[in-house]
């Protein structure tokens, strides 16, 4: 049944995403840079669910586009940080509101459903595994971002 729900959900968002010429992946990429950018790829690779391991090509593949800009990092100069480009940012701007009118339709369908029960045995499930790992990591990220811009 998770199975059936995540694949019906990937297919709707993919739809969803065609017009902007995107994959269900690169948009991971482009949110999590939105989000957190500027951000070195180890780190984007931490944040990721969508892939495990090194998104080097998928990043390639998106700087080749014009999405992503790579610069050497003012801290260490072995590393490279990955930012977005204006295309990248309107790109990112356009699939947060893509996201914001899927979960609009479930809104609906799950009004007066035990949600944050069905949330908590989810999270069970991807504790401590590396999709887990990644959405903790945005969620703490977040979470310590919202405390620095509080007055």
């Amino acid at each position: 049944m998770i199975l059936a729900a995540q694949r019906e959900g990937s297919r709707t968002f993919t739809e969803l995403l065609k017009p902007l010429g995107l994959t269900t992946s690169q948009s991971e990429v482009l949110r999590v840079l939105y989000d957190h950018e500027p951000l070195s790829l180890i780190e984007v690779g931490q944040l990721l669910v969508c892939e495990t391991g090194s998104p080097s090509r998928l990043v390639s593949r998106m700087v080749e586009a014009g999405l992503i800009e790579q610069k050497q990092s003012p801290v260490d100069s072995r590393k490279v940080q990955l930012s977005l480009t204006e295309k990248g940012r309107d790109s990112a701007i356009k699939i947060r509101d893509i996201e914001n009118r899927f979960y609009g339709t479930l809104t609906p369908i799950l009004e007066g459903q035990p949600v944050k029960e069905l949330m908590e045995l989810l999270w069970i499930q991807v504790k401590g595994k590396p999709t887990g790992n990644a959405l903790a990591l945005r969620k703490a990220k977040q979470g310590a971002k919202q405390q620095c811009m509080r007055p």
